[in-house]
């Protein structure tokens, strides 16, 4: 594989403990069957795959346990013996199953889930992609009603206040980069980026003396964000560090508890030649590069914080250009 097609690796690979950092990754995509897709990826991971209910499927491998599954609750748990169900659909019985399947997997996403992986085995996530594009995998270009996503959930060198911060601090600094990286123009026109952290709150972060203690962290955040509907959604860590917290701001049975970021994108755009995994994993290692670089993220913030002054260049350079330009300036692009 090209070395353009490479996954990077970050500066800090293990976490505190001196164990290897881990990330979950959850991949929509539409194109291919369920039970296709199953094999394709039982055959690549070398899986065992076992159906657990209709439509999910667990797959246990050498890297730990996938999840294959439809993306819908209402497919996953239709059942035609259920009375709300119209009486016709009841009277066709497996015919009508076999209809509703076929909608299904034209309209609703496929979604694979890994386990948490080491940070040395996304390369097998890149050769994923390219096998299952190469099957016929589409994603948002083909899909524009739905524009299927990727989700990261990289686990953190340590949950202190204080390493947090740092990634948050990078995250927002970098959203705007990250976005013109990886929102494709076409599905723009239909549906909205993921939205991004609340102006108030990036601003607070790129106050030159920000350094709250856990609880001042999480109001902060949760005073201005109280949804999952962000592009870096930090609830499901959130849940982590201290649920009863969190639940003065948002109770939604959908949060997860995990000691992770979650990394939500958009857009899968797994049937364009020119995307790989590998595109979206090495922006992430940008992030995790200026998380920990005291002093570019210092001299970024700063940079940001003038951005935000009413001046003849902010008025004709973008903060998406400006920052472009810095991450090449100093080699991190």
């Amino acid at each position: 594989m090209s070395k353009a097609n490479s996954c990077k690796m970050p500066d800090i690979l293990k976490t505190t403990d001196g164990n290897e950092r881990r990330v979950g990754v959850e991949i929509e995509l539409s194109g291919l069957g369920y039970e296709q897709l199953v094999s394709i990826v039982a055959d690549l991971l070398g899986g065992t795959p076992t159906l657990e209910s209709r439509y999910v499927s667990k797959l246990q491998t050498p890297l730990g346990d996938f999840v294959i599954e439809l993306d819908s609750e209402q497919v996953k748990e239709f059942d035609l013996t259920d009375d709300r169900v119209p009486e016709v659909l009841r009277e066709l019985g497996g015919q009508a199953m076999e209809v509703i399947d076929a909608a299904a997997e034209r309209i609703v996403p496929l979604e694979i889930v890994s386990p948490p992986l080491p940070f040395s085995e996304m390369q097998q996530m890149e050769v994923l992609v390219k096998e299952l594009r190469e099957a016929g995998a589409l994603g948002s270009r083909e899909a524009i009603y739905f524009a299927f996503g990727l989700q990261l959930n990289p686990e953190l060198p340590d949950l202190k206040p204080a390493t947090l911060v740092r990634y948050f601090q990078a995250f927002a600094v970098l959203y705007d980069w990250l976005k013109a990286h990886h929102q494709l123009d076409i599905s723009r026109k239909f549906t909205p980026y993921i939205e991004p952290w609340s102006s108030r709150y990036t601003d607070l972060l790129m106050t030159e003396d920000y350094a709250p203690d856990q609880h001042q962290m999480m109001v902060d955040y949760l005073k201005s964000n109280p949804t999952r509907n962000r592009a870096l959604d930090l609830l499901p860590l959130f849940a982590h560090l201290d649920k009863p917290l969190l639940d003065q701001y948002v109770k939604d049975p959908r949060i997860k508890s995990r000691p992770t970021l979650h990394y939500r994108l958009p857009d899968c755009d797994i049937d364009n030649p020119e995307w790989n995994f590998s595109n979206v994993w090495n922006d992430w290692v940008v992030v995790e590069q200026i998380a920990n670089n005291a002093d570019d993220l210092a001299e970024l913030r700063a940079l940001f914080r003038e951005s935000r002054k009413i001046s003849l260049h902010n008025l004709t350079n973008s903060w998406q250009e400006t920052s472009a330009k810095w991450l090449q300036s100093k080699g991190y692009v």
